[in-house]
């Protein structure tokens, strides 16, 4: 992977990842509601206690998605300064890809497939 780009290309992935957490941050939402509808039909312990996994698990995925789009905020900043530090030719200027965020991100995007996927298993048997 090229490891330093233009500020339109490094703002524009920022954009992009920041908006695939908000997409994530709503299907937490939509699956914590989906939980308490299977917890509410079921008094199984096991059931309940795949319910309480999830939910832990849920609850992580939205601290991560906090925490991502935090730093995702901060690059974005400092990226903002050093443009206006040194605005001449700023848009020609190649700046360093933040490999440890794309790596970061790249890791979080399988793990909450991984996670969608096991929940997506565990509703097909509780309906």
């Amino acid at each position: 992977m090229e490891t330093r780009l233009h500020q339109q290309d490094l703002h524009r992935q920022f954009t992009h990842w920041v908006k695939n957490l908000s997409f994530y941050k709503d299907e937490l939402a939509v699956f914590n509601k989906r939980l308490s509808e299977i917890a509410k039909a079921n008094n199984n312990t096991e059931i309940l206690s795949m319910v309480e996994h999830f939910q832990n698990a849920f609850i992580r995925q939205s601290e991560l998605i906090d925490e991502l789009k935090h730093d995702i905020n901060a690059e974005e900043t400092a990226l903002v300064q050093k443009i206006k530090d040194h605005p001449v030719a700023s848009d020609h200027v190649l700046y360093e890809h933040p490999t440890a965020l794309v790596d970061r991100n790249d890791t979080f995007d399988q793990l909450f497939k991984d996670l969608k996927t096991e929940f997506e298993h565990f509703l097909s048997k509780t309906l």
